[in-house]
């Protein structure tokens, strides 16, 4: 028995195929509107490449880039095929080629909710890339005469002006790591020998921050330096003194922009995969309905079903089908070429 099966009159499949080309142009505007936020996420993402430890969260504007320009191709086949619906000489030569036509498009759909779910699994996994680049991005600011990384710390000064951020976590990342470059250290002053000397490793570490943690919103001019000593400056309590440094770590505020571009695409893509499915459905109808209607009589009613049997009975034909394909490959191997016996010597007479 046919799945969801309705009959259509001459009248309803003409509007069936109305309505299913302008459906599939809104479609092709929406998968256009996809592909554009794909380029849009993979800017920001590759923005940020430095201050990340991997790329497993690329696979999302990928995803997106990709199926975005295959729904565009999609829907201007569905409308094409729409127009052809109207015309019996012309819609017998997409006959054989629709069927392949679903199978992909069905495949392209469905990657459209597998993307939508990545930009939710994959958060947890964007958070750590960022942990680890950030930590790494703090620990080589100071490199600036290193090749790879000369321009580290203009993309970790950059990134807590824009963002409005300071170290990995909070300002405190940065006591940890020596940030200031050698070159521009008075190694015969005693405070830096002390300093020096202080540490396991022979870092120069300061209770101080650079510049781009300052808060420009702070009445108090900046205080980068001996953050932690109240007696240092005038009027000066450290505990309470943190609107003078940008309050947040740039990991949670890039987690927090990323976040609500990847929660702002789900919805997107889901409108776009319930449009897609829309005009994929419809045309499966207008394709069966199609099927029965003559060169002689187009005005003739006709069916239109999703499967021309259940579902079980269709999962069946399918598997007995690849059995018997994938059984006439095997059969129609070449068998292997057997070695040739080597002809036996003559007995020689004895002499």
């Amino acid at each position: 028995m046919a799945l969801l099966k309705i009959k259509l009159p001459f009248q309803k499949r003409v509007r069936l195929a109305q309505g299913l080309w302008l459906l599939s142009w809104v479609a092709m505007f929406s998968g256009a509107v996809t592909f554009a936020v794909g380029i849009l996420l993979k800017t920001e993402l590759v923005r940020r490449e430095e201050v990340m430890h991997n790329n497993d969260i690329h696979i999302v504007p990928n995803l997106l880039m990709v199926v975005g320009l295959a729904s565009v191709g999609i829907n201007i086949c569905a409308g094409k095929v729409c127009q052809d619906s109207l015309d019996t000489s012309r819609f017998p030569r997409w006959k054989t080629v629709l069927i392949p036509f679903f199978c992909v498009s069905l495949f392209f759909t469905t990657m459209l909710l597998i993307a939508m779910a990545l930009s939710y699994i994959l958060q947890p996994s964007l958070e750590e890339s960022l942990k680890l680049g950030l930590k790494n991005g703090i620990r080589f600011y100071k490199d600036t005469d290193t090749p790879g990384r000369c321009f580290q710390k203009e993309t970790i000064d950059r990134l807590q002006m824009e963002f409005q951020c300071c170290g990995n976590s909070n300002y405190r990342d940065w006591f940890e790591v020596q940030w200031v470059n050698n070159r521009y250290l008075d190694f015969t002053s005693n405070e830096v020998k002390d300093r020096v000397r202080s540490n396991v490793d022979g870092r120069y570490l300061v209770d101080g921050v650079p510049f781009s943690c300052c808060n420009p919103a702070s009445p108090r001019p900046c205080i980068q330096y001996q953050l932690l000593d109240n007696t240092a400056h005038y009027n000066y309590e450290h505990q309470t003194e943190e609107l003078n440094l940008h309050g947040r770590g740039c990991r949670q505020a890039l987690l927090n922009h990323y976040r609500g571009l990847m929660n702002t695409i789900g919805p997107g893509v889901l409108s776009a995969f319930l449009m897609q499915m829309s005009v994929l459905l419809g045309l499966r109808y207008l394709q069966t309905s199609m099927q029965a209607v003559g060169q002689e009589n187009m005005e003739v009613e006709t069916e239109g079903y999703i499967l021309e049997k259940g579902v079980k009975e269709t999962v069946k034909e399918l598997k007995e089908e690849m059995s018997r394909f994938f059984q006439g490959q095997v059969d129609a191997a070449p068998p292997a070429a057997q070695p040739k016996a080597e002809p036996e010597k003559a007995a020689m007479p004895a002499s």
